[in-house]
């Protein structure tokens, strides 16, 4: 059964119990059970604020010690036709206040959220300050948009502060996707600059793949040439780059997407720049936002902002008309 309690609008969610005024104190209590006067306060708040049904039944439970100074736990139970749901609230010591809160433990750094451990870089080494995390599908227009505009630009102005990487999250609705991660993990396997030179010309190119009847066969033959032709340049060992080609495991690109999924990844692209989540196409000017906090707060100093763009002349004669 779905939880009764409406979600609350704030990460914190704090109510006065006492009636403003002047009134009777009620006795605080530190444990035990609440008296039945506080059980009703409690109910009657919790059915306003949450909106619950008239149907349900709402069992209070006895104060508990909380790891929140200042306040207990109480478990609030919800029933309705034979079903039920718990919810723990916070109860303050002098019986004032009725709070629900969410935890996060912010012990580990987010930059470790996602690893570009094992994947091709560029950029930076692996102990830049910023690591980006990059979810990408090489068969996505949004992807090959941000990959022409974004990544030039960052590593102009970054140079070695940042270390790049991408991650395949190929998309079901994308034909050959698939095999474009696994050919471009054929080359990466040994060598980064090959991977990235593969990478980089199937975004620019990946609109002609499948010629005009947009033939997945052909699609996929001019991927595995591209593989290939791209480990002659690199002197990559044939043998061994053609067998990947042909083996066509999947594996770790599923390994990939199940990393992303359950970081929320559900589209591309997706970047963590240490692990920040951003998503979908961003001005760039809030994109150097992210970098540059991420260095502060890493000790680094970003560099200074890049010139503001010109603006070119207003024209003086109007613009000729096509057939002109």
């Amino acid at each position: 059964m779905s939880t009764v309690v409406k979600p609350f609008r704030t990460l914190i969610f704090a109510l006065t119990l006492a009636a403003l005024g002047c009134h009777a104190q009620t006795p605080a209590a530190t444990s035990g059970k609440l008296s039945p006067e506080m059980t009703r306060r409690v109910e009657v708040l919790i059915r306003s604020k949450s909106s619950v049904p008239p149907n349900y039944d709402i069992l209070i439970g006895p104060r508990t010690k909380s790891d929140v100074p200042g306040f207990d736990t109480i478990s609030v139970t919800f029933s309705a036709d034979g079903k039920t749901s718990n919810t723990d609230f916070l109860l303050s010591t002098d019986g004032n206040t009725l709070a629900q809160f969410r935890k996060f433990d912010i012990s580990k750094d987010p930059k470790l959220l996602v690893s570009g451990e094992g994947r091709p870089a560029r950029g930076g080494p692996a102990t830049a300050p910023v690591l980006i995390v990059g979810f990408d599908d090489l068969e996505c227009p949004y992807c090959a948009k941000m990959h022409e505009q974004l990544f030039p630009a960052l590593t102009e102005r970054y140079k070695d502060q940042i270390h790049i990487v991408y991650r395949d999250f190929p998309l079901d609705l994308h034909p050959w996707a698939m095999r474009a991660a696994i050919d471009t993990n054929c080359v990466g396997a040994q060598s980064s600059t090959g991977y990235w030179n593969l990478v980089d010309h199937i975004h620019a190119h990946a609109g002609e793949l499948g010629g005009d009847d947009k033939s997945l066969a052909k699609a996929n033959d001019t991927l595995d040439t591209l593989a290939r032709d791209e480990g002659k340049r690199q002197n990559l060992n044939a043998e061994t780059l053609n067998a990947c080609i042909v083996k066509q495991d999947n594996t770790a690109i599923k390994a990939s997407i199940k990393l992303g999924e359950g970081l929320g990844v559900d589209s591309t692209p997706i970047l963590f720049i240490n692990g920040e989540k951003l998503e979908g196409a961003l001005p760039l000017e809030y994109v150097y936002r992210i970098i540059d906090n991420a260095l502060i707060a890493s000790g680094q100093t970003p560099p200074p902002p890049p010139p503001a763009p010109t603006q070119s002349a207003p024209q003086t004669t109007p613009a000729n008309k096509l057939g002109n």
